[in-house]
């Protein structure tokens, strides 16, 4: 549907793409929208409900009920200078109006803006989330300055506006606080909408998996026997484990008979309140469950069913309607198709295992995380099978809400977890991946598996976004969050044993310790080829089957691990004669707890996590106290153990390394950018538009990049007149695009001292161009830029990942190679330096071959400027930069192509749900 679909009379002006679900700050939900004309009886009944008190607040004088009047002009808005969103909730009587924030335009950028929240919803932080979501909207509409007139008793009101992270600016008159607040993004602003999303969606998922009282909604039809066999199974889970502090059950419909369920006839008949409610009915009346559901405010609802997504358009109709009637309901949606969750309980939660899995792993320090239920089933056998406990299991299903990006906001600040794997079909919103997985790996390791190395990959039942982004740009994304990939669902359970149980390497130095020579030699080159550094090999006597005394192995194993040198120890003994000695395990044990150096163990008959490899570990400083116990894991080959010593020493350097700070360009003019956007797109629609160099050099002006001057010329006389304006020397190009920047095809003559030269150039390129068919195209005339080494600065608006900027090398054998780099903005700056660094031909800039080494500097200010210019602008379809030559002092901006078109960010900056 586009914006001209509106229903409900609203007319065609009706901006669809504001519409969203939000989490609020108790972690419920609610729906917000543009106010439409049929809103006028809902908001005088907001209007009447409210207290005298925020009535006042509201309109600084007593008003029992809204005049015709103003109820006319509040809901018929022009959705440009005078906008206003409601935030909806679904209640018994129907749609309900909670909340409402308006601004309406008094000059030129500047707007006045309002709020009032009903008096039953206050302290659920609708106020922020109104004011991000208007503030947005006024951007859009060039509108950078919002101003308000609040009583200086409305605390909370003001409180709003001062802890939104906005520049702003107040002053008093006649009793009267007036607020300003400026609404360029800043990175406080940014901060704080970071941090209140990461709050609700941590806290939304905190309902979800700790519910004191749980619904199962089973269906009654004839051919629902599918739907019944998985409520009954979750039914069973939840009392089996741990009876008597399940939470209390309700159940509706035609389940297997479980004891201590209370059964209920219809759903009218449950008392609530119900935390969580579980649904296992057919896809078609899934809706219409869930609003009748709404009345017992559950906090989310687990969907088992199928028959969604996944069969087709039908399906992905069923599955938003579920999802509106949800979130209008203050709940949300774990599935369709999902396997469940799990979750350990704690010193006042219960244990609750609403999966379908009748045997899960040990209690543990692992968050899990798998979006498909087939895979779920294989990964939590595994985890069972290395003995690796778990404190969460959460599947996703068709992933229509809650995704791995909540999983991780809860995990962040979750006490029971200490290491997260995730198994990821898609990544719908890599964007918001990416800044979220960065803020959980800062403090907890990050494991991930997607399905295909580039993340192009689209499950069925997964409604995500194209992408048009190259293979290796989800690499850089993985990379630039902190995260762990791994390539197998072995590798992610390898890596996440070692994280959870071992602690992190403070470098690559590692020490082999093996039953014999040549495994030792094996195991060392499995290590190099890994990316680790061996510092020694030690040998243990008794590796070929001789009987040797515990003391000496524990000699021989202390004498391995006393080495200053060595940050990680890898053990491999597997004799080739009868059983390990017992003695090893214990030895190592001992000594990897008792120094607090990570080591991984192949040790024949072991797997896993083991009671052989598990020893006290003692408190620094305890005076010979312990502190539980740490274990070694154990793998079935040496390369299992250093693929994954390996990972865990890439998180530590990443964790320990400086990340820089946010790239901000404080010359930046937004305003005139955002004029300059519109301006291009006016009348346009969908259509995509190429900026002229002209244009393009206004836009890319507004963030500090000048690009340098090029003259249009068709005759010899206008070449010599450009070179004479321009200064000589000067570069002679064909505008023919097949040919541009093209030396080797004859479409560029560089260093063009004066008119002969130039007049001399562009008679022998027209008459070289005419076979290539450049004959009658004009040509460029630039003065020529101090010499040094040609790059291309990219960015790319992408449907799933946002803004894309690459950086490269000049050349075709650059292009050949794909030696391009790739980053997500916003960046930091050493995210941009890394950006410069990580492509194999950045040694051309520093000095390459006894060349000078060239202003590097400069070349990263650009990038970020980009980066800056990317982000702030998604009407940005495509941008490149080409050349832009660095020399020994500064970088010149040579060439540059725009194109803008209309767009929708998946990751806008305001607080959304799936939709």
């Amino acid at each position: 549907m586009t914006d001209d679909d509106a229903a409900d009379g609203a007319g065609p002006a009706y901006p669809l793409h504001w519409e969203a679900d939000v989490v609020l700050r108790d972690g419920g939900t609610a729906h917000v929208r543009p106010i439409r004309p049929d809103d006028a009886s809902a908001l005088q009944a907001f209007h009447v409900a409210q207290s005298e008190r925020s009535t006042y607040f509201r309109f600084f004088a007593p008003l029992e009920r809204l005049p015709e009047s103003d109820l006319r002009r509040f809901t018929h808005v022009d959705h440009r200078d005078r906008v206003a969103l409601v935030a909806v909730a679904d209640e018994a009587e129907g749609e309900r109006i909670i909340a409402v924030g308006r601004y309406d335009r008094v000059e030129e950028g500047t707007a006045e803006v309002a709020f009032n929240v009903a008096d039953d919803h206050h302290g659920r932080g609708l106020g922020s989330v109104l004011l991000e979501h208007l503030a947005a909207a006024a951007r859009e509409r060039g509108v950078t300055r919002f101003t308000a007139d609040v009583l200086p008793h409305n605390a909370a009101m003001i409180a709003v506006f001062r802890e939104a992270g906005y520049a702003v600016s107040q002053r008093m008159d006649d009793g009267i606080l007036t607020v300003r607040l400026d609404l360029d993004p800043t990175v406080r602003s940014l901060a704080v909408m970071a941090d209140r999303e990461h709050a609700a969606e941590a806290r939304s998922v905190s309902g979800l998996l700790t519910p004191r009282s749980v619904l199962v909604v089973v269906a009654a039809e004839e051919d629902a026997a599918g739907e019944r066999l998985l409520a009954s199974a979750v039914l069973r889970h939840l009392v089996a484990d741990r009876p008597g502090t399940e939470p209390e059950l309700h159940v509706v419909g035609p389940a297997d008979d479980v004891p201590g369920v209370a059964r209920h006839a219809d759903l009218a008949d449950v008392p609530g309140p119900v935390d969580l409610v579980v649904l296992a009915v057919p896809a078609g009346t899934s809706g219409a469950v869930v609003r009748r559901c709404a009345r017992l405010r559950p906090r989310a609802v687990l969907v088992l069913s199928e028959g969604f997504a996944e069969v087709g358009p039908e399906g992905l109709a069923r599955q938003r309607d579920l999802l509106r009637g949800a979130h209008s309901g203050g709940m949300r949606v774990l599935g369709p198709a999902s396997y469940g969750f799990f979750r350990q309980g704690g010193p006042d939660t219960p244990t609750v295992n609403a999966s379908l899995a009748a045997e899960l792993p040990s209690p543990g320090r692992l968050g899990l995380f798998c979006q498909s239920a087939p895979l779920a089933v294989g990964l939590l056998a595994s985890a069972r099978r290395r003995r690796l406990g778990l404190s969460t299991f959460v599947s996703s299903g068709n992933r229509a809400d809650v995704s791995g990006n909540d999983a991780m906001q809860f995990w962040t600040e979750d006490q029971q977890t200490d290491v997260v794997a995730m198994y990821l079909e898609s990544i719908g919103n890599p964007r918001k991946f990416s800044r979220v997985a960065r803020r959980l790996a800062a403090v907890k390791p990050v494991v991930v598996l997607t399905a295909g190395r580039s993340g192009h990959v689209d499950p069925a039942g997964h409604a995500v976004r194209s992408t048009r982004v190259p293979r290796q740009a989800l690499d850089q994304v993985l990379r630039q969050a902190g995260v762990v990939r791994v390539d197998s669902q072995h590798q992610l359970l390898d890596v996440a044993m070692l994280l959870a149980h071992q602690p992190l390497p403070a470098g690559r130095r590692v020490a082999v310790l093996a039953g014999s020579e040549p495994l030792a030699a094996l195991a060392a080159e499995a290590a190099s080829s890994a990316g680790l550094v061996v510092v020694s090999r030690w040998t243990l006597s008794g590796g070929a089957g001789a009987t040797v005394g515990p003391d000496q192995v524990e000699d021989e194993v202390a004498a391995a691990y006393a080495a200053p040198d060595v940050d990680a120890v890898v053990v491999a003994h597997v004799p080739t004669v009868g059983s390990p000695d017992p003695a090893v395990a214990r030895a190592v044990a001992a000594a990897a707890a008792g120094t607090g150096r990570p080591t991984v163990a192949c040790i024949l008959g072991l797997t896993g996590v083991t009671e052989e490899l598990t020893a006290p570990a003692p408190v620094p400083g305890g005076e010979g106290r312990t502190t539980g116990s740490r274990t070694v894991p154990a793998y079935a080959t040496p390369e299992d153990a250093v693929v994954a010593l390996a990972a865990a020493a890439r998180y530590g350097a990443w964790r320990n390394a400086d990340h820089g700070r946010p790239v901000e360009v404080p010359d930046a003019d937004r305003p005139r950018a955002r004029r300059l956007v519109e301006a291009a797109l006016a009348g346009r629609g969908d259509e995509l538009v190429d900026l002229t160099q002209d244009a393009a050099a206004d836009l890319l002006s507004c963030y500090g990049l000048r690009l340098w001057p090029t003259v249009v010329a068709r005759t010899p006389e206008e070449a010599v007149a450009a070179g004479d304006a321009l200064g000589w020397p000067v570069a002679l190009k064909s505008a023919a695009g097949h040919l541009r920047h093209r030396i080797d095809l004859g479409g560029v003559r560089l260093d063009l001292a004066g008119p002969a030269a130039v007049v001399e150039a562009m008679e022998h390129m027209r008459a070289h161009l005419e076979p290539l068919g450049a004959a009658d195209v004009p040509f460029e005339v630039q003065r020529m830029a101090p010499g040094g080494a040609a790059c291309v600065v990219r960015s790319a608006e992408d449907p799933r990942f946002g803004p894309v900027v690459s950086f490269g090398m000049a050349g075709d054998a650059v292009d050949l190679l794909g030696d391009t780099s790739h980053g997500i903005p916003p960046l930091t700056d050493v995210d941009v330096r890394d950006m410069v660094r990580s492509v194999r031909a950045a040694p051309r800039l520093f000095g390459y071959r006894g060349l000078p080494a060239l202003d590097v500097a400069a070349l990263e200010d650009v990038l970020a400027r980009v980066s800056v210019l990317a982000d702030d602008v998604p009407e940005l379809h495509a941008l490149e930069l080409h050349p832009v030559v660095v020399a020994e002092e500064g970088a010149a901006v040579l060439g540059a192509r725009v194109r803008l078109g209309a767009t929708g960010r998946a990751d806008s900056g305001r607080r959304t749900l799936p939709g």
